[in-house]
C-alpha cells in the first residue's frame, strides 16, 4: 500500500489545514529546486501547484515559493531528505520519510511520536521502491488493465475516491519508467494527480477494527508533524 489509508481520513479542521499548506509550500520550493522553476516544464512542480491552488494557498505564496526553490532570492535551501523505517503498534511496517532543514529536532520528535510502534527495525525489504502514478479520466467504467498496458506501467489499482462519472487508478511503474508512464497517461487524456517514487508492500497486513483503529491513529498522528512528507505502509 501507499498512502490509500489517507484517503478515508476525516474532514481537515483548521490546525490541519494549516500545516498541510506548509507541506505543500514545501513540496513547491523542493520541486522548483531539482528542476524547471516553470510547472509547464517540471511535473512535480506542477502537481504541487495545483495541490496549492486546491487549498487556497495564494500565488503570492505560490511564487515566492518557486523563486526560493530557483534559488532567486538569495536564501539558502537546506533540505534534506530524511527515511525512517519501522513497525506501528500491532506490526504493521512503516516508512516515512520527513522533508527536514535540522535532522537533528526531527529525529527525537519523531523517536516520541514511535513510542507506541518500534522506530529503527528494518523494513524495507518488505516493500518495492516504484514509481507510482494516481490519475483520474471520464468516464466512469474504464478499463484499469487496458490502460496500464497502455501506458507502460507495470500494475494498477482502482483509487478508493474518484468524482461521479470518472475512472481513477493508482499506476504503479519501474522507477526508471515513473516520466514515461506519466507522459503516456497525460497524452492518453488521464488527469494526473500524484506523480513521485514510493513504496508499495509486497505483502499487505489486514487487521481486525479495533487494531486498525489504533494504527490509523498512529499514523495520522505521524502524518500530523510539520517535516513529515509522505507515510508508506502495509496496512490494507
Amino acid at each position: 500500500m501507499g498512502r490509500q489509508w489517507l484517503q478515508k481520513k476525516r474532514e481537515i479542521n483548521g490546525a490541519k489545514r494549516g500545516k498541510m499548506a506548509t507541506k505543500i509550500v514545501r513540496e513547491i520550493t523542493v520541486a522548483a529546486k531539482a528542476g524547471a522553476p516553470d510547472p509547464a516544464m517540471n511535473a512535480r512542480l506542477a502537481l504541487a501547484v495545483e495541490a496549492a491552488h486546491k487549498q487556497s494557498i495564494s500565488n503570492e505564496t505560490i511564487t515566492r515559493a518557486i523563486k526560493r526553490g530557483a534559488g532567486l532570492t538569495g536564501e539558502k535551501i537546506d533540505l534534506e531528505l530524511v527515511t525512517y523505517e519501522g513497525f506501528t503498534p500491532h506490526q504493521v511496517p512503516v516508512i516515512v520519510e520527513c522533508m527536514t532543514d535540522n535532522r537533528n529536532r526531527t529525529a527525537p520528535e519523531i523517536r516520541v511520536l514511535f513510542r507506541e510502534g518500534q522506530l529503527g527495525a528494518k523494513v524495507g525489504f518488505l516493500f518495492d521502491h516504484v514509481g507510482i502514478v494516481e490519475a483520474t479520466r471520464a468516464p466512469a467504467g474504464l478499463d484499469l488493465e487496458s490502460a496500464a498496458i497502455e501506458a507502460g506501467a507495470q500494475d494498477v489499482e482502482p483509487l478508493e475516491e474518484v468524482a461521479p462519472g470518472h475512472s481513477g487508478g493508482r499506476f504503479f511503474t519501474d522507477r526508471t519508467d515513473l516520466d514515461v508512464v506519466m507522459k503516456a497517461l497525460l497524452t492518453a487524456g488521464w488527469k494526473v494527480t500524484v506523480f513521485e517514487l514510493g513504496y508499495v508492500a509486497k505483502q499487505d497486513v489486514d487487521l481486525p477494527p479495533e487494531q486498525r483503529a489504533v494504527v490509523e491513529s498512529f499514523l495520522e498522528a505521524l502524518d500530523d508533524h510539520d517535516d513529515v512528507h509522505r507515510i508508506y505502509t502495509a496496512l490494507s
